[in-house]
């Protein structure tokens, strides 16, 4: 049993493996155990050797056996080896946050925070599990309610589940879980008004916040525009918070890194936009680090732009350990709702989606009943029907929570952990807290609308505690929205760098080459370079880094710490936004140069139309949907280019029958190139091929 501290509390004492003073119990224990004070003074007897958090678990355990973690508050992932009773117990905290793996056959058990860890070990399977990871639901990004084990990606190597323990018998080898803890189920007796619900949440996590800034060592924050990091911020002790926001194409476009600085500004926090811009396209061999940083196939723009930040803290505030996060608030509060709801759309438009979502699902397992859901679109049946086992028939938002906590232990707590840790720092989730969780999870069905639709809880919450413009501020997106298309276009360039290095690499064993449509997956980035796609470009590069995966699994590559250097992330010093607007765009957002020689023209399932009796608009008109309304007096310069561009005439030649400058224009056509809606054209007239 070996360990290597990160030391955020007592760094001068509490080395592990810690030992009972009978000596008949060792543990190592990574995390922290916030409540750790509280839960001493009730040991009467017991004499603490060390300033340790986690060395209360030893005695916690002799007192209590099993039920040891009841009352224990925090994040945490041990090994715990009883010597008299000759088991091993593995457990997680309740969320999975801190991570556990381990291989086991009938002789052995080996065990790690990481699984590059495991495969140091010569006895312990090298295999990428590829019909495992291609099934995997977030891996595919089919919407369902995804429920059971996570996947660890690879055959053989298992997952300590949240809230389990499993103890292993060094006897014989057979082994048993013992959950300590799960979610609750929906409490309609509860008789606590909106407000009140508020204001328990408030408190809760105000001391989850505390527990949470409990350190010997610095902390920082990471702050985007959000109401999620804004409440942990405003909530957190001290006023020497130093936080960082990352300034990519994506979130200056949508206001994400305005409604950062915006929110330090009015907390009076220091505030470091990190320049992530258009032109910090990371090598082949830096992406190939950071995916075995990682160790998932799910790196992707939010990993590497994390990634960044966290280097960024690392160098310029060393004695920064632990970062503060507002991760998990969206998944447990209701943040994706309006998501689910549609456009426009409300809480019950948000239930009837999740009814319809259930129903897919079920039919799946169920399809000989899909019929009577066929019928003249009258369904016949009840959902029950489909699978009258079900626990979420009646109640799908149940279905839907449950989901939402376990893609937080297979993707959000993962890579939160392993970007942090990669550089030494902690990462720390104030939402994460189960009380926090409980609270939420047991509000009646009646009152969700007003309290769950679009994180309302949080938002009333919030209200005396955060500047009105913050709390109320809409939902906005890490990388998504507007200037999602530079982001789309940063990772295709990634993939088609240096003659599509990563790709032909990820293309290059032989289980890829069994699982992988070579061809298709080449045809897929050209059409991406053409016009990319979000969630194409990120379906894609989850396929190349799962190969990439496997390539590296085959012959193991150095240690992260010993990974080549990498370009520093920079501060862009921002005084007044609003003036500087202009420059901060100049100096993240750098678009391609277009070729004025180059011949455009409407792709073919584009038609621009327009109709007698509205002669001001125009449509365009995209596999047969209106997808965009031109205006044409406000928009007067983009729709005669758009109507010039034949096919025929280069965009030098039209933009002169036009009389239109390009400056007018550029954003717009750059959009339009990146949607596919214009497409370069070839001297045979075809779509032009890169």
């Amino acid at each position: 049993m070996a360990f290597n501290r990160l030391s955020l509390v007592d760094p001068d004492n509490g080395a592990q493996p810690l030992v009972s003073a009978d000596g008949k119990v060792v543990l190592i224990a990574n995390g922290e155990v916030y409540n750790h004070r509280e839960l001493a003074a009730g040991l009467p007897g017991v004499r603490l050797s060390t300033g340790s958090d986690c060395e209360v678990l030893l005695y916690l355990y002799q007192r209590d056996g099993l039920r040891f973690l009841d009352q224990v508050n925090g994040m945490f992932a041990f090994v715990l080896w009883d010597k008299e009773r000759q088991v091993l117990l593995l457990g997680r905290d309740r969320f999975g946050i801190k991570p556990l793996y381990f291989h086991r056959n009938r002789a052995r058990v080996v065990f790690a925070s990481e699984i590059k860890a495991l495969f140091s070990d010569a006895a312990t399977p090298r295999r990428l599990d590829w019909n495992r990871a291609l099934g995997e639901y977030d891996m595919n990004a089919t919407p369902v309610f995804a429920h059971g084990r996570v996947t660890t990606w690879f055959e053989d190597i298992e997952l300590v589940p949240p809230g389990v323990i499993v103890e292993l018998s060094l006897k014989d080898g057979t082994s048993a879980e013992h959950r300590y803890w799960q979610l609750p189920q929906p409490d309609a007796t509860s008789d606590l008004s909106d407000d009140e619900y508020a204001t328990v949440f408030r408190d809760l996590l105000a001391a989850s916040v505390a527990d949470c800034a409990t350190a010997d060592t610095d902390l920082g924050l990471f702050l985007s525009g959000g109401i999620d990091s804004a409440a942990v911020a405003a909530l957190a002790p001290g006023s020497t918070l130093q936080t960082f926001t990352a300034l990519t194409p994506g979130t200056v476009l949508n206001g994400d890194a305005r409604g950062g600085h915006r929110t330090a500004e009015l907390l009076g926090l220091p505030n470091h936009q990190v320049l992530i811009g258009s032109d910090r396209l990371p090598g082949p061999q830096e992406w190939r680090d950071l995916v075995w940083l990682a160790e998932t196939p799910l790196v992707g723009p939010e990993i590497f732009y994390k990634s960044e930040l966290h280097r960024f803290a690392r160098r310029h505030f060393p004695d920064i350990k632990g970062m503060l996060l507002g991760a998990a608030a969206d998944e447990i509060n209701g943040g994706y709702t309006p998501q689910f709801a549609g456009e426009g759309g409300d809480w019950d438009d948000f239930e009837s989606n999740l009814r319809d979502l259930y129903r897919r699902q079920a039919l799946e397992r169920n399809p000989k009943l899909g019929h009577w859901w066929e019928h003249n679109g009258v369904p016949l049946l009840n959902d029950a029907a489909i699978d009258p086992s079900t626990p979420y028939a009646d109640d799908p938002y149940t279905g839907y929570f449950t989901w939402q906590y376990r893609t937080l232990e297979q993707y959000n707590v993962w890579h939160e952990d392993r970007t942090a840790a990669g550089v030494g720092t902690e990462a720390r989730v104030p939402f994460l807290d189960h009380r926090l969780v409980e609270l939420v999870a047991r509000i009646p069905a009646r009152r969700r609308a007003a309290l769950v639709w679009d994180k309302r809880i949080l938002r009333e919450a919030m209200k005396g505690v955060l500047p009105e413009e913050v709390r109320t501020r809409p939902k906005g997106y890490f990388f998504y929205g507007e200037g999602a298309r530079h982001t789309n276009r940063f990772f295709t360039r990634l993939l088609a760098q240096n003659g599509a290095e990563l790709l032909e690499q990820a293309l290059s064993t032989e289980n890829a080459r069994r699982h992988l449509d070579a061809d298709g997956m080449r045809t897929a980035l050209g059409e991406l370079s053409r016009s990319p796609n979000t969630n194409n470009v990120e379906l894609l590069l989850r396929l190349v880094n799962l190969g990439l995966l496997d390539v590296m699994t085959a012959q193991l590559p150095a240690p992260p710490v010993e990974a080549a250097p990498r370009p520093q992330p920079v501060e862009l010093r921002v005084t007044d936004w609003d003036q500087e607007a202009r420059d901060i765009v100049a100096q993240v957002v750098t678009e391609p140069e277009i070729p004025r020689q180059t011949v455009y023209a409407l792709a073919d399932n584009a038609l621009l139309v327009t109709a007698p009796t509205l002669p001001d608009t125009w449509f365009v008109v995209v596999d047969g949907g209106f997808e965009y309304e031109i205006s044409a007096t406000d928009d007067a310069a983009w729709l005669a280019l758009l109507r010039t561009l034949d096919g025929t005439l280069t965009l030098a030649e039209a933009l002169t029958k036009t009389g239109v400058e390009f400056t007018d224009v550029a954003e717009l056509f750059h959009e339009a190139l990146a949607v596919g809606l214009v497409t370069a054209r070839s001297d045979d007239g075809e779509p032009a091929k890169r």
